[in-house]
């Protein structure tokens, strides 16, 4: 996978409790893996589902992914990539030395790469859907707008991301001077040299600079070429790749996995507003200017007392700030253009999870990965896989019918 910090192997063995084996962390990380039919006829042109996994652009794996089920279940050829991450994928200076967004560069190689070789899996290069979950999400909603990303694909799956959440993207210097100087600050490098410097780093010393960056996001960078304009312009111009749209969230996408990686702990007997605010204050991917907190909170809280709601209703303000309006304005301007969008609500949290998550937490961010990948229905030992009820294992048939047929027909 490619290089990171090992919280993606604390997260799996703490959060999900799962003893999933994962690859070494490597910079030679820019493969991918092909999922096919065992069945299929020699000659098929199957719909090609391409997954772009999450990870706040900093963490995570394609090999996190099993797509065996889901090309054999719903009869489609499954890739899952891999692009490079935090500092090497998404860092950019003000001086243009790194001009940024290389790990969108990947991606986009990877679906070049499969419109020259997936024919010989059996896949239709003329029917490739990406779809992705969170930051993969975000992903994808920036390769609907690139121009760069033009006729590689043509449907797209966001899942609980969108290039519109505050804090992912860069449109003026001033949006890149503030991790500019944190980069500079944790590799030792100076900035009239980073580029030539952070080349000269061995994996063990960018092992230690991903540590100290932790999981903080290097924004997308309009840079002219992938990104030609600032998100919203773009969205007002119809500058947009002409394809269906699917874009949605889970009921509670900040229920439990965002909170422990945001260290927020302490909340299962409840919160006071005051602590709602300072959380509020001091997480910029929520998005809230301060002067606008106060009236947010009355508009969520009201005067209710009870820490318990305040707790609940803090937690619904966190997904739409974070995930639902963002997702909404997405889907507005792709609609505005006049193309076909689809927005959905996930809400069922799996019961693999029920023992190891507090009972108040609803359908999560990822919850939805399970059902989509068929986990119910996937071996032992792979994440995202596990027991499920007759209701689950018949939920997952569904969602993953829904998404091929996506997939097939748009």
């Amino acid at each position: 996978m490619c290089l990171q910090e090992d919280l993606t192997s604390r997260m799996i063995k703490g959060h999900y409790q799962s003893s999933f084996k994962l690859p070494r962390s490597s910079e030679d990380c820019l493969y991918l893996n092909v999922f096919t039919p065992a069945n299929r006829n020699p000659k098929s042109k199957l719909p090609v589902m391409t997954f772009i996994h999450g990870g706040g652009l900093v963490i995570w794996s394609a090999s996190l992914f099993d797509g065996s089920a889901l090309s054999a279940l719903e009869d489609v050829v499954v890739v899952s990539i891999q692009y490079r991450l935090g500092v090497l994928g998404f860092f950019s200076t003000t001086d243009n030395q790194l001009r940024g967004n290389y790990g969108f560069k990947d991606q986009i190689a990877a679906l070049q790469w499969i419109q020259e070789n997936i024919a010989a899996f059996g896949g239709d290069p003329s029917s490739v859907t990406i779809f992705g979950e969170s930051a993969g999400a975000i992903s994808v909603s920036a390769l609907v707008l690139s121009p760069l990303a033009k006729g590689l694909f043509h449907r797209a799956i966001a899942e609980s991301g969108a290039m519109t959440m505050p804090d992912f993207v860069a449109s003026k210097s001033e949006d890149l001077l503030y991790r500019q100087n944190i980069v500079v600050k944790v590799s030792g490098c100076d900035l009239a040299s980073i580029a030539d410097c952070l080349k000269k780093k061995s994996e063990e010393e960018l092992m230690v600079i991903a540590k100290r960056m932790g999981m903080m996001p290097l924004p997308a960078r309009v840079d002219g070429v992938f990104l030609p304009k600032p998100v919203e312009e773009m969205l007002a111009d119809k500058e947009i790749n002409k394809v269906p749209f699917i874009i949605g969230m889970n009921t509670q996408e900040f229920g439990w996995v965002l909170p422990l990686l945001f260290n927020i702990t302490g909340i299962s007997e409840g919160m006071t507003r005051e602590a709602a605010a300072l959380i509020l204050r001091n997480l910029p991917l929520m998005g809230p200017k301060p002067k606008a907190i106060p009236f947010i909170l009355d508009e969520y809280l009201g005067d209710i007392d009870d820490p318990l709601e305040i707790r609940d209703r803090f937690l619904d303000l966190c997904a739409d700030t974070m995930f639902g309006i963002p997702a909404l304005r997405l889907a507005k301007g792709h609609r505005d253009a006049g193309l076909p969008v689809y927005f959905y609500e996930y809400q069922h949290p799996p019961s693999l999870l029920a023992h190891v998550r507090p009972d108040y937490v609803k359908a999560d961010h990822g919850d939805e990965l399970f059902f989509v990948f068929g986990g119910p229905f996937l071996r032992d030992g792979v994440l995202f896989a596990g027991p499920a009820t007759d209701a689950e294992k018949a939920l997952s048939r569904n969602m993953m019918r829904y998404w091929a047929n996506f997939a097939r027909t748009g």
